[in-house]
């Protein structure tokens, strides 16, 4: 490591202002800073320091999220071998590699893109290259199907980075999740590629890999067979362990709980939002159950579809979410009745998740504005109160 960094350190003064490749100082600099930490400090100011920073972030982040992308690995040539009824005589190594090598390239695309259009950005601004997608750039393959074309996949990651994120100024600044954006571009511009029981296995092998499956071989999520009101042929135990289609990194409860785990362990995420997702969509699925207004029970609602990856990964997003320790309650109690509110109202649309974290991307400012507000109020009174 030292090599490397005495070799930086040579060919820096080239990138710097008057240096022959100064044109390219944000490229350089967005190299660095990922290998190494920045041993520049503010001197003016009112700053705290801490060891925390955006790029530890991130990297935390990107760790919680391997268990569940492991076993979206491995899930997704268990489907493949067990709709090709040869399940039982697949090594684990050949089912684990099948899935690899099929999602593996939907994360290289969604880097490639995603990455080089920041790159590009931050030199034509002359800014810094911000590290805001290396967690999108993973939960993007996370969250769609795994017969979804790796052109469109490119399409919606050049979409989400610029229209969600750079025009409103960056990591930090934007508005609504960027890979959530990206999955509501899939859904709405191609919804034959993001929806239905066609796109959910594997069909073709992979370097000998796998079972090439007919064209016509359909595999419907349990959300999706509740919306055409077939019962679903899965236990409690396959919801939760995540043996069942679905996105690449969604089906697994447990994997996804080991990286909640992680996020509240190293404090990157907060309790109050999670919690408060999974109360409210329990709460909003206890009533539909009573009022019978849903054939399956309350709690399988919280372990089916994108829920708990919404809950853990996504509705915790401390740029788009509420960031007011109230406002957190509020955000994560209607993020969770809006999804639970979205399936059982809304058949043509099963999932729900993706909506509603959206929707409240665009009303958690006004969640901490009503918070804030309500505070100085308080504070107002017993002012007054005291002067009398």
């Amino acid at each position: 490591m030292s090599a490397l960094r005495n070799y930086l350190n040579k060919i820096k003064p080239q990138f710097e202002n008057g240096g022959k490749l100064h044109a390219f100082r944000s490229v350089f600099e967005g190299f660095e800073s990922f290998l190494y930490v920045p041993n520049t400090t503010a001197k003016t100011g009112v700053h705290i320091h801490d060891a925390i920073d955006s790029k530890r972030i991130m990297s935390i982040v990107v760790i919680a999220l391997m268990p569940a992308l492991l076993f979206g690995m491995y899930n997704v040539g268990y489907q493949n071998y067990k709709m090709a009824g040869t399940l039982t005589d697949a090594s684990f190594l050949n089912i684990f590699l099948f899935g690899f090598l099929a999602v593996l390239p939907k994360i290289l695309v969604s880097y490639i893109v995603g990455l080089g259009i920041e790159f590009a950005w931050a030199q034509w601004k002359g800014e810094e290259i911000q590290e805001g997608y290396l967690v999108s750039g993973i939960i993007i393959p996370m969250i769609v199907p795994v017969n979804c074309p790796l052109w469109i996949l490119a399409i919606a990651c050049a979409f989400a980075v610029v229209f969600a994120k750079e025009i409103f100024g960056g990591t930090g600044m934007n508005i609504f999740n960027v890979a959530l954006v990206t999955r509501a571009f899939l859904f709405f511009s191609y919804p034959s590629k993001m929806s239905g029981d066609a796109v959910w296995v594997a069909k073709d092998t992979i370097f000998g890999l796998g079972n090439t499956l007919p064209d016509a071989m359909t595999c419907a999520t349990p959300l999706g067979e509740i919306a055409q009101g077939t019962g679903v042929p899965y236990t409690l135990y396959d919801m939760i362990t995540g043996f069942i289609p679905g996105s690449i990194g969604e089906t697994s409860v447990i994997a996804i709980a080991l990286g909640a785990v992680i996020l509240l362990w190293t404090g990157i995420a907060s309790w109050k939002t999670m919690a408060s997702v999974f109360v409210g969509g329990g709460l909003t699925a206890v009533l539909f159950s009573t009022l019978g207004s849903t054939p399956i029970p309350w709690y399988e609602h919280l372990v089916l579809g994108g829920f708990a990856f919404g809950a853990v990964f996504m509705a915790t997003d401390p740029v788009t979410s509420a960031r007011t320790e109230s406002g957190k309650y509020v955000y994560g109690l209607l993020i969770g009745a809006m999804a639970i509110v979205i399936r059982v109202m809304n058949p043509g649309y099963p999932e729900g998740m993706m909506l509603a974290i959206l929707l409240m991307n665009m009303f958690a400012p006004l969640i901490d504005y009503c918070v804030v507000q309500r505070n100085i109020g308080k504070r107002m009174k017993r002012l007054t109160s005291n002067d009398k």
